[in-house]
């Protein structure tokens, strides 16, 4: 029999909810949701908002104000133990009298990490996770990718013809998919920590790489614009740093940048004259940054996959064909017999405007 109730579930889902409304605005920080309840009355929600602010328990708790007494705190991730930005959260569960905490799983956060369950279990508090767990950890693939694997999640995002073709042999690719597709790519560019290009890509397209949510309402950070260019050869192609959004150019070891207003610059290693991938994903761990979108040619995206890091494809197919002299999604992974495909799990599929938004992540 499961420790968790039909009620339990209900509510943590309602946390679940909650959490993603900081989709765009709480990194570095995880997504937090917090539900309090006396049974099936709700007293307190919140959400964590933004990094620096409160965390999800304690708008919840102002909420609730004495109610929270004797309720159940559902929360999304395990409180925190910690003096960061703002006091620990799990002290202020204690001090606002909840009976019992349900988180969906704990923080591997290393300030945090059992933390926070071991202060709520002291103070006399009914402690159990694991409910809804693997949602959990779904909404917040970026942080934990960063935290547990010291690298970001990573997407590529691709718009392709339905013969998989991604350019004209020339390099043309405006417009492959259409307005509602391109609007739909804002949203997934708003929940990005960085968006990653190649030298190749700002050469031929010169793109600006910018968030644009035209008619819709919503908070959301600026990601990072990040330019794999060992050489520094773009720089003349400046839409990549025009506008609010920060930019940061990599480059090879020796390379010396120049000075701008307008963009940061950063060495990596290189082999063979291509930048170290390891390294550039390390580099931006650092940074903070939990999920990496990829916008860039079949060759930066090849070599992503080669190397084992892509974590999942964003494609949004037309219904239009372009022919087998056209570019294809993804250089040089050099299948040459059936045993040798690449095999793919479809996580979502759904029509977007006259396209297909196609999400699949490498199996196992």
């Amino acid at each position: 029999m499961s420790e968790f109730t039909a009620l339990d579930h209900l509510h943590m889902a309602q946390a679940l909810r909650l959490a993603e409304r900081g989709a765009w605005t709480t990194r570095p920080n995880p997504m937090v949701g917090c539900v309090i309840a006396h049974g099936q009355e709700i007293v307190g929600e919140g959400w964590h908002q933004r990094a620096g602010g409160p965390h999800a328990e304690v708008f919840a708790l102002r909420q609730a104000g004495a109610r929270a007494r004797g309720a159940t705190a559902y929360v999304t991730l395990e409180p925190c133990a910690h003096h960061g930005r703002t006091p620990p959260c799990a002290l202020a569960l204690i001090e606002a009298g909840v009976a019992r905490v349900v988180a969906a799983m704990a923080d591997p956060f290393p300030q945090v990490n059992g933390g926070g369950f071991v202060l709520l279990r002291e103070a006399g508090i009914d402690v159990r996770h694991g409910l809804m767990a693997a949602q959990a950890r779904e909404l917040n693939h970026g942080f934990l990718s960063r935290i547990e694997r010291g690298r970001p999640w990573l997407r590529l995002k691709y718009g392709m013809s339905l013969d998989g073709r991604t350019a004209m042999a020339d390099g043309e690719s405006k417009w492959i998919t259409g307005p509602a597709a391109r609007a739909d790519v804002q949203r997934w560019r708003a929940r990005a920590g960085a968006i990653l290009t190649g030298a190749g890509t700002v050469a031929a397209d010169d793109p600006s790489l910018t968030v644009r949510l035209e008619g819709e309402a919503g908070e959301f950070l600026p990601p990072l614009r990040v330019v794999l260019d060992a050489h520094l050869r773009t720089l003349g192609h400046a839409k990549v740093r025009e506008g609010q959004a920060p930019t940061l150019y990599l480059h090879a070891e020796g390379v010396a940048p120049p000075t701008l207003a307008d963009a940061e610059f950063a060495a990596v290693p290189a082999h063979g004259g291509r930048l170290d991938l390891e390294a550039v994903l390390s580099l931006l761990a650092a940074r903070g940054i939990n999920e990496v979108q990829v916008e860039a040619g079949a060759g930066l995206g090849g070599a992503l996959w080669r190397a084992g890091r892509v974590d999942e494809l964003l494609l949004y197919q037309a219904p239009q064909l372009l022919g087998d002299t056209a570019r294809p999604l993804l250089a040089g992974l050099g299948i040459a017999r059936m045993a040798d495909a690449v095999h793919l799990d479809l996580c979502d599929v759904r029509q977007v405007g006259a396209d297909l938004r196609l999400l699949l992540r490498p199996r196992g």
